[in-house]
């Protein structure tokens, strides 16, 4: 087990705890950079989308897990990135202006956002989000001088101080990579910061918060602000990557996908919003191989317990029928996600942190060393 000893306070708020954490993230960097040479195209594409899964999982962390505030629309801020990005890049505006511009553009529009969600809580706040989420879809179907409705826009390829970046290259993919490095280290800063610091304080008691001075109204705003911001910088990402947008693109199941992200991977982590968007990008070409294979092995599993052929094929017909069936995507996703508030709430990174802490003080590990002590402010506990 290794032991920290601490000899001054800047120790608390180092983004590098020791040197262990050198050492892995620098092989982990390496690896990155190797990997769009070593692997195909397929799964180089794949890493391009846990990039921006993760940065815009990051941003819902920021929101979410740290300020205590519920979203369901960020789909809608994803999508007004990568219309800006797609809008700009037909008026010939270069990538260095408007993909920082995707940004301001959709931070300003949380913060519009976050100024009614100040008076709502809870399951209202979530109803309201997703009712911005079906504003901003229909507005993208409506409007079309600027979006060209249900038609969609179409990117060319991206061009970075003059040599072209297509979508499929390296350059692309450090591209991404370098963005979500980015995210990291600025919201590791705003953590430390003041601002972090009072979100979190707004997440754990607003009463406390207020108690304390901090403006809960002014940062709640700012926390809309900030996430919103991130996304729009993923949403031009996204939107090149798939070289082709349109409204039905951006609907509720996506931001129910990015919400995912967050509670499978751990919602207080940023290490949970990169194997969030790990699990999430991986499992649709996972059930996609299910979903065509499955019936055939239950086939075969049918016959060789005995059933003659007629049954079996009718068997393997009648799971054909079931893998095919329309909503199963989400039904999946939805016993994923109950499966692990259930059984596994810190998520992935959770997980791992018990697994970690168990060989580490082997045989000495008590199962309740993660047992959260919930603890209430006094004028707090009659809610």
């Amino acid at each position: 087990m290794r032991f920290i000893f601490k000899t001054d306070y800047d120790q608390d708020i180092r983004i590098f705890k020791h040197s262990g954490y050198w050492y892995s993230y620098s092989i982990l960097l390496l690896v990155l950079a190797m990997a769009p040479f070593v692997l195909g195209n397929y799964l180089q594409s794949q890493l391009v989308f846990v990039f921006i899964y993760a940065t815009v999982g990051i941003s819902l962390l920021i929101l979410v897990g740290f300020t205590g505030q519920a979203s369901l629309g960020h789909a809608a801020f994803l999508a007004i990135g990568a219309y800006t990005s797609a809008y700009c890049q037909q008026h010939g505006v270069p990538f260095v202006v408007y993909f920082p511009l995707a940004g301001i553009l959709t931070g300003m529009v949380g913060v519009l956002v976050g100024f009614p969600a100040l008076r709502l809580q809870g399951i209202y706040l979530v109803i309201a989000t997703i009712s911005f989420g079906a504003i901003v879809e229909e507005i993208l179907a409506r409007w079309e001088s600027v979006t060209h409705g249900n038609e969609g826009m179409k990117l060319r390829t991206l061009e970075l101080f003059g040599q072209a970046v297509p979508r499929d290259s390296p350059g692309f993919y450090f591209l991404c990579l370098a963005v979500l490095i980015l995210v990291i280290l600025a919201t590791l800063n705003l953590l430390r910061s003041p601002t972090g610091r009072a979100f979190v304080a707004i997440r754990d008691s607003e009463t406390a918060a207020k108690s304390m001075g901090i403006d809960v109204a002014a940062y709640k705003v700012r926390s809309f602000g900030i996430s919103a911001t991130i996304t729009g910088l993923a949403g031009c990402l996204y939107a090149h990557k798939l070289s082709f947008i349109s409204p039905e693109m951006f609907t509720l199941l996506l931001s129910i996908e990015f919400i995912i992200v967050i509670i499978i991977g751990g919602i207080f982590s940023l290490h949970g919003a990169v194997l969030g968007a790990i699990f999430i990008v991986m499992i649709d070409p996972f059930l996609t191989t299910l979903k065509d294979d499955l019936p055939g092995m239950i086939g075969n599993l049918v016959h060789v317990f005995g059933a003659d052929v007629p049954t079996a094929s009718k068997v393997q017909d009648q799971a054909a029928s079931i893998a095919s069936a329309p909503g199963l995507k989400g039904a999946i996703y939805g016993l994923i996600i109950v499966g692990f508030i259930l059984f596994e709430p810190t998520g992935l990174y959770g997980r791992w942190l018990k697994i970690k802490l168990y060989f580490q003080t082997f045989p000495m590990y008590k199962a309740a060393t993660f047992k959260r002590q919930k603890t209430y402010v006094k004028s707090e506990r009659n809610r």
